[in-house]
């Protein structure tokens, strides 16, 4: 019987082999950097006051800086966000007119499409 009563303290105080892994806490650590970042995007969209971005039913248009040197336009349409920077830049090239834009008395642009066929207003 002693023999017995040894063997067991000597199994309840053996190292079993999970304590002998060194990787095992890297689990762990890999489970605590996806949180630390999860919080740190939360923390950046609420920090620029950006949280109609995370609103699935809700088309969000955004600018950024309007009227400044690095203006910006943030649009999202569904789940697609699209980040555009304006520029004061002047392109050129050849193309085709496709309409007319016009500046409302209210700030407003409103754009109106040329049609190929035009039709007198009467008809």
């Amino acid at each position: 019987m002693p023999s017995r009563m040894k063997k067991r303290r000597a199994e309840r105080h053996a190292p079993s082999e999970a304590d002998d892994d060194p990787l095992n806490g890297m689990a762990n650590l890999f489970d605590l950097g996806m949180v630390f970042a999860v919080a740190l995007l939360l923390a950046l969209v609420t920090y620029y006051s950006l949280p109609e971005l995370l609103a699935d039913k809700q088309d969000v248009t955004i600018i950024k800086n309007p009227g400044k040197k690095n203006m910006e336009l943030i649009r999202k349409k569904g789940k697609d966000i699209q980040h555009l920077k304006i520029t004061t830049k002047e392109i050129g090239g050849e193309g085709e007119r496709l309409g007319t834009a016009y500046r409302l008395k209210s700030g407003e642009v409103v754009y109106v499409p040329e049609t190929s066929d035009p039709k007198p207003a009467g008809d």
